[in-house]
């Protein structure tokens, strides 16, 4: 049933109209908003961190009235602040979408004071927690929807690069690594970005996904269930790990050399580098991390590489891929010469070229 308030927007009718608004403003307080939100959303708070925490506190210690009598003080200040210095410049025609936590009060007062002012101001039934439905429920239609074609290939085969390339082609992509911020191993950690929090991320795949053809394949590098710290949700992993597979190869010399180029921010931070080959200290012992050590501190960088890629990344790789690919295939390959862009591109089309039309 459609909400009985005609500027209540239903969760039914959130995805279809999602883009035709001119501004989504979430209103909850900072805090809340960098937990995840609304793609495109921006954040007008009527309560920042420490005015919500306060009320929240005077509501339990005190009363709910006490409660609403500061808060209603409290939100009349922010949102008249926000039409002061924000919305002097839109015209009339200006139609925002609004939200908070539940769809209630916060939410519904910034509305409220929008379309007295003459906008055509829509609040979204049930808020943020109605969306993270829509997330979660999108993100289980896609994984029966769509088709994925899984490129395969060693740590440091130029996979990224070769997916990037297959979109300038005309192939549908889904790049995990991407919206994960995190290169998917345990140095692929983007230097100074921090990864999105696990809703975040769930939000940026259903984003992505939501623009996608589910009756055209999409193509996905092979990924294990968690890409740094974030978990791909198991419905979607299933179905991509059950993906037609194709292997990007490339001799040892090219991927070290396009690793060199690819993690360079760890040649000139040795203490970087050191801290995060520590973590391997259970699997190959203090000996031979003091090795790699000695091996950066001569900034012998191409046989380090080398070394970590035969003795640490092949081995894993060679061991997961069958196990996790069922259609894995080592007779159906796709060479990359070296790791220049006219072998990436050349790589590109040749894995494009063999997708196909529909699902």
């Amino acid at each position: 049933m459609q909400p009985s308030n005609p500027q209540i927007l239903s969760r039914e009718r959130f995805v279809a109209e999602l883009n035709s608004y001119d501004c989504i403003i979430d209103v909850r307080s900072p805090a809340e908003f960098a937990l995840d939100h609304i793609p495109g959303a921006v954040n007008y708070p009527v309560l920042n961190n420490e005015e919500r925490a306060q009320i929240g506190t005077l509501y339990k210690q005190d009363s709910p009235f006490a409660a609403k009598k500061l808060g209603a003080a409290l939100v009349s200040r922010n949102i008249a602040n926000h039409l002061e210095n924000h919305f002097q410049d839109f015209p009339r025609t200006w139609r925002p979408l609004v939200y908070c936590w539940r769809g209630g009060e916060r939410s519904g007062a910034f509305t409220h004071i929008l379309n007295r002012i003459g906008w055509k101001a829509m609040q979204l039934e049930s808020g943020y927690q109605g969306f993270r439905r829509v997330v979660i429920d999108g993100l289980d239609e896609a994984a029966k929807q769509f088709s994925f074609q899984v490129i395969c290939g060693m740590t440091g085969s130029g996979k990224t690069r070769v997916l990037q390339e297959a979109a300038r082609y005309g192939a549908q992509i889904l790049d995990l690594e991407a919206l994960a911020i995190h290169r998917g191993s345990v140095l692929g950690n983007e230097p100074n970005i921090e990864q999105p929090t696990q809703k975040g991320f769930e939000t940026a795949l259903w984003n992505a996904l939501r623009t996608l053809d589910p009756s055209k394949p999409v193509l996905v590098e092979s990924e294990s269930k968690k890409v740094g710290g974030l978990h791909i949700p198991d419905a979607l992993m299933e179905k991509i790990r059950g993906g037609a597979c194709i292997e990007l190869r490339s001799s040892t010399q090219t991927r070290v050399s396009w690793l060199m180029r690819e993690y360079h921010h760890f040649l000139t931070d040795a203490d970087g580098l050191k801290s995060k080959l520590a973590l391997l200290t259970a699997h190959y012992g203090k000996v031979q991390i003091a090795k790699w050590n000695e091996a950066i501190d001569a900034q012998q960088f191409p046989g380090l590489v080398e070394e970590l890629l035969i003795k640490h990344y092949d081995p894993s790789y060679q061991s997961s891929i069958v196990r996790n690919f069922p259609q894995y295939r080592a007779d159906y390959f796709v060479q990359l010469e070296n790791d220049s862009d006219e072998a990436f591109a050349k790589a590109a089309k040749a894995i494009v070229s063999q997708l196909p039309a529909r699902c």
